[in-house]
């Protein structure tokens, strides 16, 4: 799956494991982060976001969430074969 085709959700935002004990990111931040690229948050809701539009953005946060779809995804469709 290419950075293209992988969809980032907000269930991957809720989920991506942190560098604390605590699991996922923070919505209100995660909302902030879309405002200053000048996204819309309610789309994203709904429509998920493709991994490379947050690549682009150079953020080492929106890097890690990539990586953690990635992975999510990757062993989701594992799964199923």
């Amino acid at each position: 799956m290419t950075d293209e085709e992988l969809i980032v959700t907000i269930q991957h935002v809720y989920t991506v494991p942190t560098w604390t004990t605590r699991i996922g990111y923070c919505g209100s931040q995660s909302r902030a982060f879309f405002r200053e690229q000048g996204w819309d948050w309610f789309q994203f809701l709904q429509d998920g976001i493709p991994a490379s539009k947050l690549l682009a953005t150079g953020n080492a946060l929106a890097e890690h969430l990539v990586a953690h779809a990635r992975a999510v995804e990757e062993a989701r469709d594992g799964s199923q074969a």
